[in-house]
């Protein structure tokens, strides 16, 4: 997937009251529960559907690395759904969402201010409109540079403007070279 895209699903994936299957039998199973059929299942991560029957079955055990990594990857993304939208609806509406990164920033300002990009660190909660914005964003398929573009934004008002109170002139923050990034709900 992408980096922005990664980090807002590693976050909803914090509220998860269970965790998910771990063996590839548990997790062959839900899938085919999931989706009402061996065939879907097989479409879906590419292999035969004779092979997703052994795996039920447990006449298989061990995928293949590349399979694993598709396998729990679909797994997760079909868990809990009603966990999932109820902490990004709070988070859309209430909470909020913390950002942690480690990138490269800088801003376009007017002439005689210090706006040379840099290396910062910074942990910032972004009000609820933001996270609602970058949730919307990632369920209409939005790029990992248009979630980028978002978050630079809520960095621009949160963080450089301060809610208005500092750098009204400012006019575009630059958001690159992301060498860390995790979000919390």
């Amino acid at each position: 997937m992408t980096l922005f895209g990664d980090g807002l699903e590693q976050a909803v994936q914090k509220a998860f009251t269970r965790p998910p299957p771990k063996s590839a039998g548990a997790q062959m199973r839900y899938l085919v529960k999931q989706l009402k059929g061996t065939k879907a299942v097989a479409q879906m991560l590419r292999i035969s559907q004779r092979t997703v029957e052994r795996y039920v079955n447990g006449q298989i055990k061990k995928p293949r690395p590349d399979l694993a990594a598709r396998l729990e990857r679909e797994v997760k993304a079909r868990w809990q759904p009603q966990i999932r939208a109820k902490a990004r609806q709070a988070a859309a509406t209430t909470g909020g969402i913390v950002i942690d990164t480690r990138a490269r920033m800088g801003y376009t300002a007017p002439i005689g201010s210090t706006d040379q990009d840099r290396i910062r660190h910074l942990t910032v909660a972004l009000p609820p409109q933001y996270a609602a914005r970058l949730f919307q964003a990632q369920e209409a398929g939005a790029s990992d540079a248009q979630l980028q573009q978002i978050a630079a934004e809520a960095l621009k008002e949160v963080y450089f403007q301060d809610s208005g109170r500092r750098a009204g002139s400012l006019e575009e923050v630059r958001f690159t070279d992301v060498q860390h990034l995790e979000f919390e709900l």
